[in-house]
């Protein structure tokens, strides 16, 4: 019976090994969870794949946890960034915790022309690691430190995007011509993007624009309906 418990740590996961908890997970596992010596929980690391591991230690000071046998291998999602602009605090922590589901390799939050609302890495990060945590997945992606899309385009290479574009609404959504490789799927903030960066987007020959569809959807909703719609088309739900 898998652990109904998922836990994040730093430390490298294989048979046999120790692993020290610190105050924080300690409290959690022992005062929150109620976990005592002898219990089992899951733990993950982003890179080992899923373990079993026992408590031999435990108190809400600290503890040690002893890793017992693989659950699950490490697998990584496809080749697929999202970029997106952060909106209200609890629809950014939406986007970050489905797309941790969702399946993507890497994370930027960005600021546009019309972005109004601020994000922190480290804040985006954790809930990336909860996300890992409570969907299942071995895999966490890395959130990148927030910085102007105007930067990040500035030093764009050959990988290709998705650019969800709002002024396309009603078109229908062409995926036909996309291609295998490398991929960002590129969400503007709450008022679309400035007329300057779809201009600058167009001329990309990297960018290929498309609609979501008939109607004009909210950033969070447009995340999660490109993320699906590339998912099924170049991803591994295919």
């Amino acid at each position: 019976m898998a652990s109904k418990i998922r836990l994040f740590v730093e430390h490298p996961l294989g048979e046999g090994q120790t692993v020290p908890l610190d105050k924080d997970r300690a409290l959690y596992l022992f005062a929150v969870m109620r976990l005592s010596v002898g219990d089992v929980l899951t733990l993950i690391n982003g890179r080992d794949g899923a373990w079993d591991a026992q408590v031999i230690e435990g108190s809400k000071r600290g503890g040690v946890l002893l890793v017992q046998a693989q659950t699950a291998p490490q697998i990584a999602p496809p080749d697929l960034w999202l970029i997106f602009a952060p909106i209200k605090k609890v629809r950014t922590d939406f986007i970050v915790e489905k797309a941790v589901e969702l399946g993507v390799a890497r994370i930027l939050p960005v600021v546009t022309d019309f972005t109004n609302e601020k994000a922190r890495q480290d804040k985006l990060q954790a809930h990336a690691v909860e996300a890992a945590e409570q969907c299942g997945g071995t895999y966490v992606p890395d959130v990148a430190e927030v910085t102007k899309l105007s930067a990040v385009l500035d030093g764009w290479g050959d990988r290709r995007i998705l650019f969800c574009d709002e002024g396309l609404v009603g078109t229908a959504a062409n995926l036909a011509s996309l291609t295998p490789g490398p991929w960002a799927v590129l969400i503007g903030p709450e008022g679309g993007f400035s007329d300057s960066e779809r201009a600058r987007l167009h001329a990309m020959p990297q960018a290929q624009a498309i609609s979501l569809g008939p109607r004009i959807l909210r950033a969070d909703t447009a995340a999660v309906a490109a993320l699906t719609l590339w998912q099924t088309t170049l991803g591994d739900w295919q």
